[in-house]
């Protein structure tokens, strides 16, 4: 009785499995290619199902005939019935994985829907255009951002060092020397105007020093929509246990310091609106940094700017140190060079603000930049990627397009820093022999399906903060490769409306590509080349 029992268990579990309702049949949602696959699977199927009864056939006319061994039977009819229903379960699931594949999120599906069926895969790209683009354009830009750079390099220094004269060396702030970064530095600026990034680190004076509180350590106090930030805390040499206490303690007459003599003159304290931190705080305040750099650079420059045929102005009040270089001939370059604090001895610096993004956190927490590291990044996979390889022509086509994007329907959540942080993923996660410039097309593509991925589930991670992938040539510190994942698309969850805006900015991108590199490849190849570099980028 209980034989029969399991029996027929096994069977109404078979059915249920199988039955169309649970797993259907007919899959409307894949493609062509794949129906030939189906078809074979079903005609697997049913020589399975022969199979099937033609054992249980077999096995009734056993257990007919030895009733008396109907145990060992029935354990022999649980077993081919079990590998019957392995092999069927096998099958069904392989089928829904292949359905799933193809069905987007119910919340997410109406959203992309509207913009079309534009995908990255089905718009049109014409191999020689790509290429005609990046011969003209790209090289001819690359060899352009060359001089800039080293106009800028040299400008930069004469300003820092006409900086660092009119500060006082006893009260205000040490500036050190300057970092390139940015796609300027990088080799995959293409875009109009011309524009260089530096950061330039500062530190306290004696007997002032940093302590850092990041949003990572154990003990950390910053909210959770902070992530990825910090707060920098002023203390006082001797104020700690890491200190000296010679100058805070009264040591008598026969003690000696080794670190300081008796000519040593106590140094004079500091309010806190000298060491620029925030109102009753010791943490330091981007909004007092900014004021002291802004005043600082207008020194500087009124020092030197009898030596250059040129004008100099803030673009920005509302960010530190963003200057225009404005020529005679008009030719224009935007500076932006940013005061910044680097996290003990790594190459990781809060910033006071970043260049692109109007959002800063407020006070007294600061966005942790780890820029170096990502040139650093990009200079690692070029010494492995096949030579004239197309992962930088990749990122400067997309970018082109975003920037064209923008002008035609405004501003969206999508930065070029997200566009930089999908070409690391995709080169984390691809071989290096891919990257030939032969494959630029479907490279390109690969991009714009990431982007558009990543869009959908709202979540794009930040590439070297948690991400056990990147090499360790690269020395990203430890704290940060052991910290939890920081998602850049966490504004487009919160807010709904955002992600649809963006989302249609994307698709409208995709739309246009073929029109926008066509559009402009043909002045390329008739000698409107700088038209193009200084009106249409």
């Amino acid at each position: 009785m209980q034989g029969a029992i399991a029996r027929v268990c096994v069977v109404v579990v078979a059915a249920i499995l199988n039955h169309p309702l649970l797993f259907p049949q007919e899959n409307t949602t894949l493609p062509d290619q794949d129906k030939e696959l189906m078809a074979r699977m079903r005609e697997h199927e049913e020589r399975l199902e022969m199979e099937q009864a033609k054992l249980e056939k077999e096995l009734s006319q056993l257990e007919s005939k030895q009733e008396e061994s109907s145990s060992e039977d029935g354990y022999s009819w649980y077993f081919w019935s079990t590998l019957s229903f392995v092999i069927f379960f096998t099958i069904e699931l392989y089928r829904v994985d292949l359905t799933d594949t193809e069905i987007k999120p119910v919340e997410d599906e109406d959203v992309f829907s509207e913009s079309g069926s534009v995908t990255p895969r089905t718009m049109v790209l014409d191999k020689d255009v790509l290429s005609n683009f990046c011969d003209k354009c790209m090289y001819t830009s690359s060899h352009e951002n060359w001089r800039v750079r080293e106009f800028v390099e040299g400008f930069a220094d004469d300003l820092l060092e006409s900086l660092r004269s009119v500060c006082d060396r006893d009260a205000d702030m040490e500036v050190g020397d300057f970092v390139g970064i940015g796609s300027m530095f990088e080799s995959w600026k293409v875009c109009k105007p011309l524009m260089c990034d530096l950061i330039v680190p500062f530190s306290p004076p004696d007997p002032y020093s940093f302590q850092f509180h990041l949003w990572c350590s154990p003990s950390s106090d910053v909210p959770p929509g902070l992530q990825g930030c910090g707060k920098i805390k002023v203390t006082k040499f001797g104020e700690n246990e890491k200190g000296c206490l010679c100058g805070s303690a009264n040591m008598g007459d026969d003690m000696l310091c080794l670190l300081h003599s008796r000519n040593d003159t106590p140094k004079v304290d500091h309010s806190p609106d000298e060491l620029l931190c925030s109102r009753n705080t010791p943490f330091l305040a981007k909004d007092q940094v900014m004021k002291w750099f802004q005043i600082s650079v207008t020194k500087a420059w009124g020092r030197i700017s009898h030596k250059y045929d040129f004008e100099v102005t803030f673009r920005n009040l509302d960010a530190a140190g963003a200057l225009t270089i404005r020529f005679r001939s008009g030719k224009v370059i935007m500076l932006n060079i940013i005061p910044v604090v680097q996290l003990e001895d790594t190459d990781a610096y809060f910033v006071s603000h970043f260049p692109s993004d109007c959002d800063s956190p407020p006070d007294p927490y600061w966005p942790l930049s780890f820029a170096v590291y990502e040139k650093n990044l990009l200079k690692h996979f070029a010494k492995r990627l096949p030579q004239n390889s197309c992962h930088l022509h990749c990122l400067q086509i997309v970018t082109f397009l975003h920037r064209k994007q923008t002008g035609l329907t405004g501003k969206s959540a999508l930065t070029n820093y997200h566009l930089k942080t999908a070409l690391l993923h995709l080169l984390l996660s691809k071989k290096p022999s891919v990257w030939g410039v032969e494959s630029m097309e479907h490279r390109l593509r690969d991009l714009l399906s990431f982007l558009q991925r990543s869009l959908q589930e709202k979540r794009l991670h930040h590439v070297l903060i948690g991400n056990s992938k990147v090499p360790g040539d690269v020395q990203v510190p430890l704290i940060i490769r052991k910290a939890e994942p920081i998602n850049l698309f966490r504004p487009l969850v919160l807010q709904r409306e955002l992600h649809a805006a963006t989302v249609r900015h994307f698709h409208e991108m995709l739309r246009n590509a073929p029109v926008l590199i066509q559009e402009y490849t043909p002045h390329l190849t008739n000698g409107g080349l700088h038209h193009i570099l200084d009106e249409s980028l």
